[in-house]
């Protein structure tokens, strides 16, 4: 039998993020991160808009607001600190209407409150000041939404945390957990099948869209808990044949109640894509169906006409672990010690969606304190 201090469940950003973070505060402790793909973040870490979120939309008090606030400081600090590719573009959350503008202006007051002091309000001109092409009666305006190289960032993680000690096992899919006398037994999966049991004080469960499973694998009421899942799926189509100067912000429309809206996606290398719609879905798929390139062109060509103009082509699709279910209300990050379950020892992480990427960095403080 093995045996660790710390088994972190789960090689998403949090995970990568949590083994970094505590193989620096926790210098003498052995650390196994076990993941059941063959590497870092191959789920909702990489199929995202990579955008680096300057805590706008958070109800305030919320976990999402105070920790999308503290990580965003930290990821540009890392990102800066380490010469990891990132750009701050600066993001425009446009109203085509007084209606919308209403809300744009009860966003103001949400970002004042969740502590983001540099989003203000622009009117018509100053909205076609910057970017000419919008449609657009007047916008919110934060100067501080950025977007980043998620592959490039997991990667300096990992290897920052390996070159600390902590130990990866790609491929190994966790089948149980049970209590033992020094912590508790976690059963692993080889891809060969073979079988190995690992003996740790601490358990994370950092399992993204199996977060809830693995609660359940423990012994945890994931009903009684809240920590029941639903798969909010986005899709994201690439936008062909409009100059690269049409739009140098990120541009979205006022938030739905499911997500963020569709809206101009902005990489790296000057390419553009239009998403994520978002709808719920019963299991995990990845395809997208090109069949929602009318709701695409609908939604971006409300803010953006020059859309009419370009070509739209199925890209890729991401799916979120929200713990809000259909129909229903704001649901916040969970992320508790489960001692008052009768689990000491074990740390939940369920419902890690957006602004998760955002967050990862403060997420992974936030977790190591309750150890």
């Amino acid at each position: 039998m093995e045996k660790c201090d710390i088994l972190i469940a789960g090689a998403g950003v949090v995970g990568l993020a949590l083994a970094e973070y505590l193989s620096r505060q926790n210098k003498n402790s052995s650390i196994i991160v076990v993941e059941k793909h063959d590497s870092f973040g191959r789920e909702t870490s990489s199929r995202n808009s990579e955008v680096i979120h300057a805590g706008i939309y958070y109800p305030t008090e919320s976990l999402k607001a105070g920790l999308c606030v503290e990580g965003r400081e930290l990821l540009y600090n890392e990102l800066e600190n380490h010469g990891l590719p990132f750009a701050k573009l600066g993001k425009l959350i446009v109203a085509t209407d007084r209606q919308e503008e209403e809300l744009l202006e009860k966003l103001l007051l949400n970002a004042k409150a969740n502590g983001v002091r540099d989003v203000r309000m622009l009117d018509k001109a100053q909205v076609a000041a910057l970017e000419p092409e919008l449609a657009a009666v007047g916008a919110l305006y934060s100067p501080s939404t950025g977007i980043f190289d998620t592959h490039v960032f997991m990667k300096h993680l990992e290897y920052a945390a390996q070159n600390k000690g902590v130990l990866f096992a790609y491929n190994c899919e966790l089948v149980s957990i049970s209590r033992s006398q020094t912590g508790y037994e976690v059963g692993v999966r080889d891809v060969d099948g073979s079988d190995l049991t690992i003996d740790s004080a601490v358990v994370i469960n950092c399992a993204g869209l199996c977060a809830h499973l693995l609660a359940q694998k423990a012994g945890i009421n994931c009903k009684e808990a809240g920590y029941v899942i639903h798969y909010s799926k986005g899709e994201y189509f690439r936008v062909n044949g409009l100059p690269s100067w049409c739009v140098k912000h990120l541009v979205y429309p006022p938030p739905g109640t499911v997500s963020l809206g569709i809206h101009t996606v902005l990489d790296l290398q000057g390419q553009m894509k239009l998403g994520p719609n978002a709808f719920y879905v019963d299991g995990v798929d990845y395809t997208v169906d090109a069949r929602h390139q009318h709701e695409f062109l609908t939604a971006g060509t409300k803010y953006l006409p020059r859309l009419a103009d370009a070509v739209l082509t199925p890209d890729m699709a991401g799916v979120r672990p929200k713990l809000q279910a259909p129909e229903s209300d704001f649901a916040d990050f969970e992320i508790n010690e489960e001692s008052g379950r009768g689990f000491p020892g074990f740390i939940n992480l369920v419902g890690i969606e957006s602004p998760g990427l955002t967050s990862s960095m403060a997420i992974a403080r936030y977790a190591a304190e309750l150890i």
